[in-house]
């Protein structure tokens, strides 16, 4: 509890967090591109650049370019993260609207994330574009309290249907996705550089 409120906070190493952006992990993307920031420093911004896809090569001392940490296999992570919410979903009595969002948010997430190399988690931001016309319903729902958010008269195999239609979207935009298979060379030696510089910040020699 710090200051009277009740906190739930996850940190992680510096070396460890960089090594977790260049495998196919969607948490760190969207812990390092959330806008909700805290208390942000330079290594931040220059991170979140380093993360970001170039159309471009970024020019890099060692002469290799960088072309992101985000890739087209990042759409596994979305898969798995929207099966998991789903069977909660199911599992649940009464069910209730919070997984069935989750659903909904980490599938919009991923498809947008293929398409526009992008990281959007934000559900009422992602459906401008998507126009589902469930979704403000929903978000209504979990937004009036714990009553609210039960769904009693859910329409299960509707949103059945919207799952699978929406993991075929998402299978879909990887399948066509201009993302790259992997980070490339020029990526990894620029982390490497901003994890020594981090490491060293401070030491005089």
């Amino acid at each position: 509890v710090i200051e009277g409120l009740e906190m739930d906070i996850v940190s992680h190493d510096v070396r460890k967090f960089f090594k977790l952006l260049l495998k196919k992990n969607g948490y760190v993307l969207e812990q390092l591109f959330s806008p909700l920031v805290v208390h942000t420093t330079p290594e931040h911004a220059e991170l979140k650049e380093i993360a970001r896809p170039h159309p471009r090569p970024l020019s890099h001392p060692t002469g290799k370019g960088s072309s992101g940490v985000i890739t087209k296999h990042h759409s596994h992570h979305y898969f798995g993260f929207a099966e998991t919410e789903w069977k909660l979903f199911l599992k649940q009595s009464p069910r209730r609207v919070k997984p069935l969002l989750y659903v909904y948010r980490v599938l919009l997430t991923g498809i947008h994330l293929m398409r526009t190399g992008e990281v959007e988690a934000n559900l009422v931001a992602l459906n401008e574009e998507f126009q589902l016309r469930y979704i403000p319903e929903l978000v209504g729902r979990k937004l009036a309290g714990p009553e609210a958010s039960k769904l009693e008269d859910v329409d299960i195999p509707f949103h059945e249907s919207e799952y699978q239609r929406l993991r075929a979207e998402l299978q879909a935009a990887h399948e066509v996705s201009s993302l790259p298979e992997v980070p490339s060379e020029g990526t990894r030696a620029s982390l490497n550089d901003l994890l020594v510089r981090v490491r060293t910040k401070g030491i005089v020699l």
